[in-house]
C-alpha cells in the first residue's frame, strides 16, 4: 500500500471502497439481522450540522391554563397529571396511548420469536400495529408448513390472542411485490383475521415510501439458498462476494392520479377495512398527504429521514429524505391531514410531545419497540409503554392539558430554528 495521504479528507473511506467494491456501499453483511442502523443523530442532515430542529424544540407551558380550570370544574378538585386520557383514535383503531408500532417487514432483526413476542406485547397494550412488506413473500403466510415464527399468520395471531376488546388493530402493509402475492386477498379471507375485520380493528397499508430510503423499495440480506428461491419475484445482487446476496424490492410508481386510485381501489375492494398510506419523507411529502387524505385514506403515515429499522445503503439515512421537523413543518404550513401518524427516533415523551403539538395524531415505535421487547421478551415493551405513558401525561398536564388531541403550535417554542411553526 502507498504512504500517499490525505489529511483532512475521509481517506480511511476511500480506502475502504478501494478494497470491498460495491459492498462498501451497504454496511457490513454481517451485521444484518443484529444491528439496527440509521439510529444514531447526524449533524449532517441539517444544513451546517446544526441539532435536530425538533430535539431543539423547548416545550413551553403556560402560567395561565383554562382548560386545568375547566377539568377542574369537572372533577370537582385540583387535576393532576393521572388525569391526563391518553386514549387515541389512531386511523379508525382506539389505542391506549398516542402511539403504533412501526411497520416491521421481512426484515430479520424482526423475525422469529422477537417479532412473535412484540405482537404479543403489542396486543396486550392495544396499541395498533403495522406488519410490513414482504413478510408473505420471503417467509409466507402461514398456511402451508410454513415457519409460524416468521410467517404473517403468526404474527397476526400472536398479537389478535392478547389484545384486549376494543382496543388496538392491525395494518398489513403492502407493496409491489405483496401486491403479486396477494396479500390483502389472503387476510381479508382468512378466518384468523375475522375477528379483526368484524369488530373495524383491521387496516390495509399502501406503502408508497419509508424513511431508512425514500425512493428505494425494501431491502435484505439473503444467504445463497434463500437467494435461489426468492430469485423469480426480487432483484439480487452478488455485492457482498461471500455468499450472500442483496435482495431488493422494487418501490413501485406513483403519481397523484395512481395514488388516488389505488385508494379508491381499496375502498371499493375492501369496504371494511381501514385505509392507511405510508409516504417517505419526499420533498412533496404535503402534496402527497393531501392526496391521500382527499382520496379518503383513514391514516397518512410520515416517515422522518430518522425513521427506519432495515438494511439501507449507508448513503441514504446520512443523505436522502428530509428529516421529520421539516416534514412536520411542511405539512403543517398546508394543513396536515386528519390523522398523520409520524416516526423517526421516536424513544421518549418529549420527542413525542413535540410531534404531537406540530399536528400528528400519534407517533411510532419502530426501533425501540425492538429493543425492549429484546431486552426482555415477556414485558419489556409493555414496562417501556408504561414508562413513555407517565411522561406523556407529565408533560401534557405541565401544559394545562388533558389530552393529546389538545395539544397545538403554542405548546412549543424555539429561536434557533425558525422555520418551525410554532408561536410564543
Amino acid at each position: 500500500m502507498s504512504d500517499l495521504s490525505a489529511p483532512g479528507f475521509p481517506e480511511e473511506e476511500v480506502r475502504r471502497r478501494a478494497r470491498a467494491g460495491v459492498a462498501a456501499a451497504f454496511p457490513p453483511p454481517g451485521e444484518y439481522g443484529r444491528v439496527l442502523f440509521g439510529a444514531e443523530h447526524r449533524g449532517d442532515l441539517y444544513p451546517g450540522g446544526e441539532r435536530d430542529p425538533l430535539d431543539a424544540l423547548r416545550i413551553a407551558p403556560p402560567v395561565f391554563v383554562p382548560q386545568r380550570l375547566a377539568r377542574l370544574i369537572d372533577l370537582g378538585r385540583e387535576p393532576d397529571y393521572r388525569d391526563v386520557e391518553l386514549t387515541t383514535t389512531i386511523g379508525g383503531f382506539t389505542s391506549s396511548l398516542p402511539v403504533y408500532v412501526s411497520a416491521l417487514g421481512s426484515t430479520r432483526a424482526a423475525g422469529g420469536d422477537l417479532g412473535l413476542a412484540l405482537s404479543r406485547q403489542a396486543g396486550a397494550l392495544g396499541l395498533p400495529m403495522v406488519i410490513g412488506e414482504n413478510v408473505v413473500p420471503v417467509n409466507g403466510y402461514g398456511r402451508l408448513g410454513e415457519s409460524a415464527d416468521r410467517a404473517l399468520l403468526g404474527r397476526l395471531r400472536a398479537y389478535t390472542e392478547e389484545l384486549p376488546d376494543g382496543q388496538g388493530g392491525v395494518a398489513v402493509q403492502q407493496s409491489t411485490e405483496d401486491a403479486d402475492a396477494e396479500v390483502w386477498n389472503l387476510v381479508h379471507s382468512d378466518p384468523a383475521a375475522l375477528p379483526l375485520l368484524e369488530s373495524g380493528r383491521l387496516a390495509f397499508e399502501l406503502k408508497v415510501g419509508q424513511g431508512a430510503k425514500p425512493g428505494l423499495g425494501g431491502m435484505t440480506v439473503l444467504d445463497a439458498d434463500a437467494a435461489a428461491r426468492l430469485g423469480d419475484r426480487y432483484g439480487l445482487d452478488d455485492v457482498f462476494g461471500d455468499g450472500r446476496v442483496l435482495r431488493s424490492s422494487t418501490p413501485g410508481t406513483f403519481t397523484a392520479e395512481i395514488l388516488r386510485q389505488q385508494i379508491r381501489m381499496m375502498r371499493n375492494n375492501f369496504p371494511r377495512v381501514r385505509v392507511w398510506v405510508k409516504l417517505h419523507p419526499g420533498r412533496d411529502v404535503a402534496e402527497a398527504a393531501r392526496v391521500a387524505a382527499d382520496a379518503g385514506a383513514d391514516a397518512v403515515t410520515v416517515d422522518g429521514a430518522e425513521g427506519g429499522t432495515g438494511w439501507a445503503p449507508g448513503a441514504f439515512p446520512a443523505q436522502v429524505g428530509l428529516p421529520l421537523a421539516e416534514c412536520l413543518r411542511r405539512l403543517a404550513a398546508a394543513g396536515p391531514p386528519p390523522c398523520l401518524l409520524v416516526s423517526g427516533r421516536m424513544w421518549e415523551g418529549g420527542r413525542a410531545v413535540k410531534s404531537l403539538a406540530l399536528g400528528a395524531r400519534a407517533v411510532g415505535l419502530g426501533r425501540a419497540a425492538l429493543l425492549a421487547t429484546a431486552e426482555d421478551p415477556q414485558s419489556g415493551l409493555v414496562r417501556f409503554a408504561e414508562c413513555l405513558a407517565l411522561e406523556l401525561r407529565l408533560l401534557i398536564s405541565a401544559l394545562g392539558k388533558y389530552a393529546p388531541a389538545a395539544l397545538d403550535g403554542d405548546d412549543v417554542w424555539s429561536t434557533d430554528f425558525p422555520g418551525i411553526p410554532v408561536t410564543g
